[in-house]
């Protein structure tokens, strides 16, 4: 991803302003956990693993200026942080990871343990820089020269600290030589698919056919597609994963199919905590994002709207798990428990 999705530039965290593209390429700088806030739950940025990043950076915003009370500044900044989005697991595990960091340097001085959490932050974002290269590698394993692959929202560089995911893997391959074409879903209401993922896979020059959601089973009738390939926003121990709504759709009709569908995510978003699919919390999100497209109302004003952001994908219809640990497979629960002991 040559255009740097999120980064710590002139003090502040700088983000593209997704809700603009394609049209338009612009950045938005945040100075305060406040504005990191508003960026994540307005979708300006969005992403499970570009939201951990945004919210460690937030954590920092919200107690630099702190003098004595920087705990209490730290655990406010935390709690109204989480508040933003629910169902992404980087975004916690992110700020659960920066608490750690702070209270292990409780009784340092105020300015240490600001320069500790800044430092945290700027690591979390490396790592996630080189967990989603390792990700691409070891996925492009699993893409064939003449693949035809379905993908599903946006689990590209946008979504991540600059590489991605699901669609990482797909960097890797294309840029190994193989000729791939890429089928991407329009992505339904907020047009994830349409609007980031063929933007940045036009800008690698990958071949690209944008859909209709709800053309994919006609194209997997066909024969036209070989793999499918997705991200995740939280995946259970047991292998269950939340991703875009609609990747459900995809999983059943791949296992009717009999197509191979991968989950391509770092470890940070499996919570080991949660046993299965039926603990993740669904976002649900304000009814004119289903009503309109962009400002133009598109259904009756006061009609009612279902809006769940995600659904979960049962373990059974995920053929692997593609993470910086390796490719994870059936049964789940132990390659996952394995995949955190190394």
């Amino acid at each position: 991803m040559p255009v740097p999705t999120i980064e710590w530039k002139d003090n502040r965290l700088r983000v593209i302003d997704q809700t603009l593209l394609p049209h338009k390429l612009k950045f938005v700088d945040c100075d305060s956990a406040k504005m990191v806030w508003g960026v994540i739950k307005n979708m300006r940025t969005r992403g499970a693993p570009a939201l951990g990043v945004a919210a460690a950076f937030g954590v920092y915003l919200g107690v630099r200026r702190s003098k004595k009370s920087i705990f209490r500044d730290l655990d406010r900044t935390i709690q109204y942080l989480s508040s933003s989005r629910p169902t992404a697991r980087n975004l916690f595990w992110s700020l659960e990871r920066m608490k750690k960091t702070a209270y292990a340097h409780r009784g340092k001085p105020v300015q240490r343990i600001k320069s500790v959490l800044l430092e945290e932050a700027k690591r979390i974002l490396e790592e996630d820089r080189a967990v989603c290269r390792k990700i691409g590698m070891l996925g492009s394993r699993l893409i064939g020269d003449n693949d035809n692959i379905l993908t599903h929202c946006n689990a590209g560089g946008l979504a991540t600290g600059d590489y991605g995911t699901a669609l990482g893997v797909l960097f890797a391959a294309h840029s190994q030589g193989k000729r791939i074409k890429v089928y991407v879903d329009e992505t339904r209401p907020l047009l994830q698919g349409s609007r980031l993922t063929a933007w940045e896979l036009l800008r690698e020059k990958i071949d690209t056919v944008l859909i209709c959601d709800n053309m994919a089973a006609s194209l997997m009738a066909a024969g036209k597609i070989d793999k499918i390939v997705v991200g995740a926003d939280r995946i259970a121990k047991n292998g269950d994963t939340a991703n875009k709504i609609g990747t459900y759709n995809l999983a059943l009709l791949a296992h009717y199919h009999k197509i191979p569908f991968y989950v391509a995510a770092p470890l940070s978003t499996i919570d080991v905590n949660m046993k299965s699919g039926e603990g993740i919390p669904i976002e649900n999100r304000q009814p004119d994002e289903v009503r309109k497209i962009g400002n133009v109302y598109i259904a009756p004003k006061k009609v009612d709207v279902f809006n769940p952001a995600f659904d979960v994908t049962p373990n059974k219809f995920v053929t692997a798990f593609i993470t910086e640990a390796g490719i994870l497979r059936k049964p789940f629960t132990a390659s996952i428990k394995k995949a955190f002991s190394i």
